[in-house]
């Protein structure tokens, strides 16, 4: 399912034909013509920060595999992704996988998780990764690589037990979203969320004990850390003020400063949200309710205004810079429910709706709201997110970002799957390969949502041959039908 209303990245094949489409849409994106030899390329520079020295400004974002274990561990499948990640040559491993801290909040029964019984599969998970980069770099090469561990509590988006079966545990009643779950859903209490800040802080002793340089604390995508934020109407310790609803994250901090003392701390959090969308009866995306009345979020943009909706963005900047965290990933909204302004894309996954905007206006505000927060926290070492749907184009409007300072890394989602050597090739100097550039075809979220694992199906050769490609073939074709 794709709609034709939109140009296609790949038929922009020059400079010309990209600045014209972008002009044509209003879209506000700016880029290099022409990429800097290595030596000079700004995506080659080394950054020291919090204690950790990187080696480039490329990072690999933590994405969930749907290919662990029943209890939690790695798979081959597992190790085989986390390979790619080392041999990548991005420096910035920004968790690689989002690590549930404990079964009820694991988005799926395949999500990894962290625990006394899989720390030390996960030690060599990591191992691995950094025997794949030495490998590919040579030996040594991984002195200037840092590697993370994303921990989260899935909250309203977990289904622990089968991928077919919701589990929602909420933050707070949400009057759209608690609506999409039949069976209802349950409210966890303030006792509750006091045991789950010390299974956060378990966790990230335990990733400290594997070797992970830190951990993100993840408070993105409508899950339970980024739902927390937007806890308004909550009653007790965790909602209302900023204060309250800061709690979790400023308690987990406390919690692992206290246990583990050297351990480094990263925050990916969604900065700015809207309206939750659905499908229409022609496929595309509309807004569930009025979104000028909506103010049910974290951020929320109304009319278009960003700088407004990044006020609480900022606020939680101050906050977490006060706390003596340094690294922050930015993302936007979530896959649940509004995915064309967290996950740009063309062709949406089988949940999906088609994208009511072109999707490049999606990645320019990202952008642009990510360069907007790194003038007002310079302090921080920010990395960005939405690059894979610029395709060809993903080198020339990230060596523009990083060369104005609009942010400090890009990072690497999707692509990395369908082309786990984009950043080698661009810090080589060379011509990326269009064959494996990922078109944002979302097989990769198709198939985890039916129950499969996820990779890329139509590019990666690997994930061709296997037998679950046919059978996601057949799934598309039942819902075509």
């Amino acid at each position: 399912m794709s709609d034709p209303g939109w140009v296609r990245v790949a038929t922009l094949r020059s400079a010309e034909a990209f600045r014209r489409h972008l002009a044509a849409g209003g879209i506000e994106l700016d880029f290099d013509e022409t990429l800097a030899s290595p030596a000079d390329s700004p995506f080659a520079r080394p950054l020291e920060a919090d204690g950790l020295r990187v080696g480039n400004r490329f990072c690999i974002l933590p994405m969930e595999g749907w290919d662990g274990t029943a209890a939690g561990e790695p798979t081959e499948l597992t190790e085989r992704r986390w390979r790619n990640f080392g041999r990548s040559g991005a420096k910035l491993i920004w968790g690689g996988e989002a690590v549930a801290v404990r079964h009820d909040g694991r988005a799926n029964p395949r999500q990894l998780m962290i625990g006394d019984a899989t720390w030390e599969q996960l030690a060599r998970l990591r191992d691995a990764l950094v025997e794949s980069h030495e490998q590919a770099y040579g030996k040594g090469a991984a002195g200037d690589l840092a590697i993370g561990l994303q921990i989260t509590h899935s909250g309203r988006n977990s289904r622990p037990n089968a991928w077919d079966r919701a589990e929602p545990l909420v933050a707070w009643n949400h009057p759209l979203l608690d609506r999409r779950y039949p069976g209802g859903v349950r409210l966890l209490s303030d006792d509750e969320l006091d045991r789950l800040v010390g299974d956060f802080v378990k966790a990230a002793v335990l990733a400290r004990r594997a070797g992970f340089a830190f951990v993100d604390v993840k408070h993105c995508h409508g899950y339970l850390g980024h739902e927390l934020l937007s806890a308004r109407t909550r009653a007790g310790r965790y909602g209302g003020a900023f204060e309250n609803r800061t709690r979790f994250l400023r308690e987990i901090v406390a919690g692992i400063r206290a246990e583990a003392r050297d351990l480094k701390i990263a925050m990916r959090f969604s900065v700015f949200d809207m309206v939750p969308y659905r499908k229409d009866a022609s496929g595309r995306g509309v807004p569930e309710t009025d979104p000028g009345s909506y103010a049910d979020g974290f951020g929320v943009v109304h009319d278009g205004d960003h700088d407004v909706a990044l006020g609480e963005a900022r606020e939680l900047l101050r906050l977490v810079e006060g706390l003596g965290v340094r690294f922050v990933c930015t993302s936007a909204g979530s896959p649940y429910y509004n995915p064309h302004l967290q996950r740009p894309a063309l062709f949406p996954p089988s949940d999906g709706y088609l994208p009511p905007e072109d999707p490049l206006a999606g990645v320019a505000r990202q952008i642009e709201a990510t360069a907007r927060l790194k003038t007002s926290a310079p302090g921080l070492v920010l990395v960005g997110s939405a690059y894979s749907y610029l395709q060809e184009w993903l080198p020339h409007v990230g060596q523009r970002v990083l060369r104005e300072g609009r942010a400090d890394f890009v990072g690497l989602g999707r692509m990395v799957l369908s082309y786990p050597e984009l950043a080698r090739d661009v810090l080589a100097g060379r011509p990326l390969d269009r064959k494996r550039i990922c078109r944002t075809f979302s097989d990769c979220t198709t198939a985890p949502r039916k129950g499969l694992p996820s990779g890329c199906y139509p590019l990666d050769p690997f994930y061709v041959k296997r037998p679950e490609a046919a059978r996601l073939k057949e799934l598309k074709q039942a819902l075509r039908a």
